[in-house]
């Protein structure tokens, strides 16, 4: 009997301290920083030792320029567009069957969605009116160049925007306007 009072005894202490107890609020926490993350503000300075000015993003260095890119020397304008249209292309025309090879790749991806896979501007956008107004590379009002094509990848024109930021290189824009120059010649035969 005193055994059963024992257990009994036991059961209401241990009930009573659970009823005590406050469900909404966690009682001990023994990694608070798990449970309560600590926010920090994107570029503020953190109290740890390594960055006492803080974590400020950086402006790069005056004049610099990113790999592999060398500033354009037309503007995105009218003027600077004709401008370009008598630049040529700085490719090596050696290797032209290895560019429009390459070009005709990043043509796929990139702009046969809307120009079509012969440069007709019947494309699968085209195709189910998504776009409109895609003009055929053969079109007589269309004096385009190697040089224009690559100005109007760089910087976009009217509904198109630009397609640097997509190539990795000058080399890729360069491969993929000789290779519309390539279809803008197989449409005229």
């Amino acid at each position: 009997m005193k055994q059963f009072a024992k257990i009994v005894l036991g059961l209401v202490l241990l009930i009573g301290v659970a009823s005590c107890s406050n469900k909404n609020e966690p009682n001990y926490q023994y990694m608070p920083n798990m449970y309560e993350p600590v926010g920090y503000e994107t570029y503020q300075g953190v109290d740890n030792g390594l960055f006492p000015q803080g974590t400020e993003a950086m402006l790069p260095a005056e004049g610099s320029i990113s790999r592999e890119w060398m500033p354009y020397e037309y503007d995105n304008s009218p003027e600077g567009k004709e401008m370009a249209r008598i630049q040529p292309s700085p490719l090596d025309s050696l290797s032209m069957e290895v560019n429009l090879a390459k070009g005709k790749e990043l043509y796929d991806v990139y702009c046969a969605i809307c120009h079509g896979p012969k440069g007709k501007g019947q494309g699968t956008l085209v195709k189910r009116e998504k776009i409109l107004g895609v003009p055929s590379y053969d079109d007589g009002a269309r004096n385009i160049s190697v040089g224009s094509t690559y100005h109007t990848m760089y910087y976009g024109l009217n509904s198109m925007g630009s397609y640097a930021s997509q190539m990795s290189s000058e080399e890729e824009l360069w491969q993929v306007a000789e290779y519309v120059m390539k279809l803008k010649a197989d449409l005229t035969k």
